[in-house]
């Protein structure tokens, strides 16, 4: 899969088009913003990179971020308006769970690759469901990455950080 050259949007912020059909890698790009911190209270942290009408689709993807140059880690990345907590549509986010990771970045460039869409965004009846699911999002984000980048570091090897090569 190629990565093409991005498209330049306001504020800093650049996003490919969504998923073209050739199967370019869509890359978003934007400064790492404050959110709720529900992800944080349901044991998924996130970075957050608001979309505003960016054209990426919405879904769970596994990606690979880089949050600094030559740093890049596997993530599971959501998109969209959060349903399950904002029935009405709150604002358009991507929000990137870095696995095995826990620095703090707000403020600082994050640039997200979303190589695999994992599924389609949905409401959950209770916030038991959606931890339920997230769960199996980051065993499927895992199964990715083993499977694409094999010198990703499993979360139990000691000493490990999930930071590719």
């Amino acid at each position: 899969m190629g990565v093409q050259p991005l498209i330049k949007f306001p504020a800093a912020r650049r996003v490919l088009a969504a998923a073209p059909a050739d199967g370019a890698v869509p890359i978003v790009e934007g400064i790492v913003e404050h959110g709720d911190a529900r992800g944080r209270q349901l044991g998924f942290p996130t970075a957050n990179l608001p979309l505003h009408d960016m054209q990426v689709r919405d879904g769970v993807w596994a990606a690979v971020a880089e949050v600094a140059p030559g740093q890049s880690l596997i993530a599971a990345v959501s998109i969209g308006r959060r349903r399950t907590f904002y029935a009405g549509g709150g604002e358009r986010l991507l929000e990137a769970h870095l696995l095995d990771f826990d620095r703090d970045i707000y403020g600082q460039p994050l640039r997200v690759a979303l190589h695999a869409k994992l599924r389609t965004q949905r409401s959950f009846a209770s916030v038991e469901d959606l931890t339920a699911q997230l769960r199996r999002d980051v065993r499927a984000t895992r199964a990715w990455a083993a499977e694409h980048y094999p010198s990703f570091p499993a979360p139990t090897t000691p000493g490990s950080r999930g930071i590719l090569p």
